[in-house]
Order: structure tokens, then sequence, then C-alpha cells
């Protein structure tokens, strides 16, 4: 078994307008996370990727690394005891457009990660899986970016947006507008309409988000979401191609609890047995369903909530090195 990044991380975040009687409380607080945490987070917000693009090949393996080398070049831990995420050096030092790119990524895995923490709402996915259904309803930038599901089939809808700075009082309230345009999924009305910001406060990763009440609000160009038993697909591409590229691992993860290594980025993954088999026979839905029934195993294995395991190597305990540029 390799060396794992056991060390907890720490994020200070506050929540305003859940409820009374949800699972977040109002006010200031800190989530206690991990780099296994982050970036299962990082790999599992589901959403169209290069696939797409290209015919040929799996870009889904391509998606996987890109989001956990994104991940490891804009934040790291200035040393084993640190608990804070902070902006590397090398995110400091890109232009805006890549800036902007970087913490549009960043928001919304912090989103999946407190949705999954603290609304147990693991199944997340971006709007654009449904672009087929509401063209042109998504066009232009006034819509949320993610839609989830609890574990108890309840739906959240979530806009994220990602800042270098401390986010303004306009900022806050246009990212709840934005999750309030999503009326129904699958017939049904969400639980939360979320607004989530990620920024960067002295450098250290911050995280607000409100939940106030609907009726508060004079909804406008609202539409109703159809999510389909092989959308899921999406959810679970990048991490399933990573396990299928690798037959030797292949064979025994369809028996064994064992993870394989991610060859150049310290990282080790693994797909459940009880699940591996269904998505391999591309039984999304069913995938998914069986995690529902056997959640508890799961959870005992140290597996996530969607049988997906990711466990980060020491190397993440450190502060990303740079290297001079060749002059």
């Amino acid at each position: 078994m390799p060396t794992v990044a056991s060390q907890l991380l720490a994020i200070d975040y506050e929540s305003e307008g859940f409820p009374v009687g949800s699972p977040v409380s109002n006010g200031p607080n800190v989530l206690q996370t991990s780099w296994n945490e982050l970036l299962w987070a990082a790999v599992t917000v589901g959403r169209p990727n290069r696939q797409y693009v290209f015919r040929h090949g799996r870009a889904s393996i391509y998606e996987a690394l890109f989001r956990w080398s994104l991940t490891r070049m804009a934040l790291d831990q200035s040393g084993p005891s640190a608990r804070r995420l902070r902006r590397t050096d090398a995110a400091k030092t890109l232009d805006p457009s890549e800036k902007g790119a970087i913490n549009y990524f960043l928001g919304m895995t912090i989103c999946k990660l407190f949705s999954a923490r603290l609304l147990q709402a693991p199944w997340v996915m971006h709007l654009d899986v449904f672009r087929p259904q509401l063209n042109p309803v998504l066009t232009g930038r006034s819509r949320p970016d993610l839609v989830g599901q609890t574990n108890s089939n309840e739906w959240v809808v979530l806009e994220s947006k990602g800042r270098i700075s401390v986010p303004s009082a306009d900022a806050k309230s246009k990212a709840k507008q934005q999750a309030e345009r999503v009326i129904s999924v699958n017939g049904t009305i969400p639980s939360y309409h979320v607004g989530g910001i990620m920024y960067f406060r002295n450098e250290v990763l911050h995280f607000f988000w409100r939940d106030p009440d609907l009726e508060s609000r004079t909804r406008r160009n609202t539409f109703e979401l159809k999510l389909q038993g092989e959308d899921w697909s999406y959810y679970y591409r990048p991490v399933l191609e990573l396990v299928l590229s690798q037959p030797q691992y292949l064979n025994q993860m369809r028996s064994e609890e064992i993870l394989m290594p991610v060859n150049g980025l310290d990282i080790n993954v693994g797909i459940h047995p009880l699940i591996l088999s269904l998505l391999a026979e591309g039984q999304w839905a069913e995938a998914k369903q069986s995690c529902l029934e056997h959640g508890e195993k799961l959870q005992l294995s140290h597996y996530q909530f969607d049988g997906i395991r990711v466990l980060a190597g020491d190397t993440w305990l450190s502060p990303l090195i740079e290297f001079d540029k060749p002059r």
C-alpha cells in the first residue's frame, strides 16, 4: 500500500440563509477535509469533455489527468503540518484569462466537495450535460453551473464561482440568482438553490455559500431539467476510463478492493468491485443505485459515496516545486 497524505486540511467557510433544520448551520465554520476528498471532488464533477471532440481514443483519461494536474498547479500547503490550502506562486503568475479558467474549475470542485460533505449530495453534474435539451436556453452566462442529487434522492442546484479576492455583496447575490433559474429536475422542486463562491483571502482558500428562501425573490428565465440514466456516464467516465486503460489492475479490481497508481501524479485510484462491473457494462443508473444500497459497506472500506476512492501520496503535503525557466 502506498504512503498517503492523511493530514487533515481545513477550509474556513461561511453559510448564509440555510433553513432551520437543514444539515448546514449558518455563520462561520471550518470544514475538515483532506487531499483525498479534494482530488475526488475534482475528478467527479460530471461534465462533457473532449471525448466529443476526438472520435478516437479515450479522452476521458486525459480529462482526469488534466483536472488533477490543474489542482496540483493551483493549490498547495506550505508543509506537512500546515492545514490551509494556499494559492501557488505558479497560479499567481498566470495571465488573467488563465486565472479565470482555473478559478472557475476550483469553484466547481469546492462546491462539489461542500455539496457532498454537508448536503449529502455527492452526485453532481455540470449543466452542460443537459445542453441538447436546453439549447438555446443555456446560452449566455445567467445560468447555474451544477445540479446535484442527495443520497435520499433530493435535488440541489448550485451556481459556483471562483475569485482571487473576497467577493462583494453583489457577487454573492448574483450567484444565488443564477441558481434559482432551475425550478425542477425530473418534475421535482430542488431542495436547495445554492450560490457558492470559492475565493482567496491573503492567498488562503475560503468558501461562501448562500441559500435564502426562494419566495423572497422574483425568478426569471426559469427552466426545468430532465435527467436520464445514461447521463450519469459523464460523472463516472474520467475515473472509469483510467481504470479500463490498465488491464493488469482492472481484472483484479473487479474482485478485490485494490487501487492503481496514476503515474507522475502520486495518486492512487480505484472503483469498488460492486460498482466497477456495472460501470464497465454501461449500466450507469444501476451503478448509482448500487452505491445507495451498499453505502455503509463502501464507507467502511474507505470509498466515497459513489464507489470511487482516491488516495493522494505524501508529495501533496508539500509546496509545489517550480523549476527555474531555462535561459
